[in-house]
């Protein structure tokens, strides 16, 4: 496993006991902060070097149970299709989500196409997507006449599961989960917390980040983006990531 530390201007990483610190600092709404560590940027999704069975297992901590934007730690598809580093960049078109990681959403996000799961918090998420659907082109003829009608043909493409997790992220935690080609198995201190049988489509890349950036796409058909405020600096420490297949 070959982690590189990718982070905006103001995002900064060190190494610390058996680990990194990933920090961005106090700063302004509208400023892109981000502190990143990958093993996929530069390459086509086809390359990236992950596939099931496999587990993933570290210990982290997080500085504010609130913490604008986003964070967490897993393995994704980066369907947004844009990464960089310090003065390096990376495009490609984006994708649907694949996805299984312990992710963390601030209150202005709201990432599920479902009425029934968690958008926001401390979760435990799955996303599978097939790389193309028919459905697709109807969810986009229909976006401009009504979102809602659009966010809910985007559910029966997009395969998810999820569940809000309680625990105090500023504490430390070992957080471990097994993906399969049949399911995906989630623990925090070896407490189950998730169990489903979707399965992200391989392959994927490890991504661990802290940003300031908020997207969500509403039950109520609301579409926004941004980048929130940060009232003071914060940070992710994360140590003895393992991944075993």
């Amino acid at each position: 496993m070959d982690l590189k530390p990718r982070s905006s201007r103001e995002g900064k990483i060190d190494a610390i006991n058996l680990g990194w610190r990933l920090m961005i600092p106090k700063g302004p709404a509208g400023r892109y902060r981000l502190s990143q560590l990958d093993d996929h940027l530069g390459l086509e999704r086809s390359e990236y070097p992950w596939y099931p069975p496999l587990t993933v297992s570290l210990r982290a901590r997080v500085s504010s149970t609130k913490a604008p934007g986003t964070w967490g730690f897993g393995l994704w598809n980066d369907p947004f299709g844009f990464s960089f580093g310090p003065g390096e960049g990376f495009f490609h078109l984006p994708a649907l989500p694949n996805t299984i990681w312990f992710f963390s959403a601030s209150s202005k996000n709201y990432l599920s196409f479902r009425d029934d799961k968690p958008g926001q918090g401390f979760l435990a998420q799955v996303f599978r997507s097939p790389r193309f659907d028919l459905k697709l082109l109807i969810a986009g003829l229909v976006f401009p006449f009504s979102r809602k009608a659009s966010r809910r043909m985007l559910s029966f493409v997009i395969a998810e599961d999820a569940s809000l997790l309680s625990m105090n992220v500023n504490e430390w935690h070992t957080y471990r989960f097994h993906w399969s080609l049949a399911d995906s198995t989630f623990w925090v201190d070896e407490n189950i917390v998730l169990e489903t049988p979707l399965s992200p489509v391989p392959p994927l890349g490890i991504v661990i980040w802290i940003d300031n950036q908020y997207a969500a796409f509403t039950p109520d058909g609301k579409l926004r983006w941004g980048l929130e405020e940060n009232t003071e600096s914060e940070w992710l420490e994360i140590e003895q990531v393992e991944i075993t297949r």
